[in-house]
This record gives C-alpha cells, structure tokens and sequence, in this order.
C-alpha cells in the first residue's frame, strides 16, 4: 500500500516537502491538468484546488499496489462515478470538539481557516453515510486496527481475485 501525493494550488506549509507531502503546482498549471483530462479527480477546498493525477492510479495499477488517497466527498464522488473498484473509506473524529482542538493544535492555519474547515467538516460528515466504510478516529490504534480490518476484507473479495479463480479453473480442466 502506498499514499497517493496530491497535486495543489495551495503553498508548501512549514516542513512539507514538493513531491512527498503534496506536488505544489501554481493555478495556471493545475488549469493545463484539468484541461488536458490528466486528473482522475480533483476539487476546490478552502479555496485551493486539489487533485490526484490519472499517472498516479495507472502507475500504482500496474505495479499491484493499494493506493491510499486522502480526499474530500468532491473526489471521492467522481472517483466513486468513475472508478468502480475503489474502497470509500470516511474517517471520523470522535466529536466535533476533539475535531476543533486536533486542528488548533497543529498551529498552522489561522481562526478564520479553522472555522471554515469545522463548517466543511459538518458538510463532509452529513454525507458519511455514503461512504462504504466508517472509522472513527478516537484511539489511533483502534483506527489503525479498523483500516487493516477493511483492506484485509477488500483483498479477499472475490471479485478481486478473478486472476487466481481463472487460473484454478484452468489449473483443475488438466
């Protein structure tokens, strides 16, 4: 499993790093992405864009790897259209007030910002139903165990395994 690295219009924060954290791009050359059709989804949040590049998911297909994507409802709606086999996966904060304090405690975005975040996390939380998995984020390692839990599952799908089941098949016709 690998973490997918973003693409956006927003500036590197303190430590972030062109190409680990995020591919920092300015408008003009995220505009060129979406023209050109080289973005599998993308979206306008807090008034930066972001998106996941279509060379990301067929790099990380090719090489059988899981791709973890950290996005919003907006990508999450139109890789859902588009991409039939992906896993949706809403992580939680425990409540409201945990959310707020998590996000004041990493000291990086002004309170304007935050409470523009908590009122998109409200919206974002509405539609969490739609995902096809809940995980609330209280207790790391609780977390943790619950995300392993889905992509064990996902992985055993039989519908992920139609190679193995087709060479069953031609291994038992001998």
């Amino acid at each position: 499993m690998r973490q997918s690295v973003s693409f956006t219009t927003r500036s590197a924060r303190v430590g972030e790093r062109d190409g680990a954290d995020y591919h920092f791009v300015d408008m003009a050359g995220f505009q060129q992405m979406i023209d050109r059709k080289q973005l599998a989804e993308w979206a306008e949040v807090h008034g930066n864009c972001y998106g996941t590049s279509l060379e990301t998911l067929a790099s990380a297909s090719a090489q059988g790897l899981d791709l973890l994507l950290d996005i919003d409802f907006q990508g999450a709606a139109q890789l859902k259209k588009n991409c039939r086999h992906g896993v949706f996966i809403f992580i939680l904060p425990p409540n409201f007030a945990e959310l707020e304090k998590r996000l004041r405690g990493r000291a990086t975005d002004a309170d304007a910002v935050i409470k523009k975040r908590l009122k998109h996390a409200e919206e974002e939380i509405s539609r969490a139903d739609w995902y096809d998995y809940l995980v609330v984020n209280d207790d790391f390692t609780s977390a943790l165990d619950g995300l392993v839990a889905i992509i064990k599952a996902e992985r055993c799908r039989s519908s992920r395994n139609k190679r193995l089941l087709a060479e069953l098949a031609l291994e038992g016709e001998k």
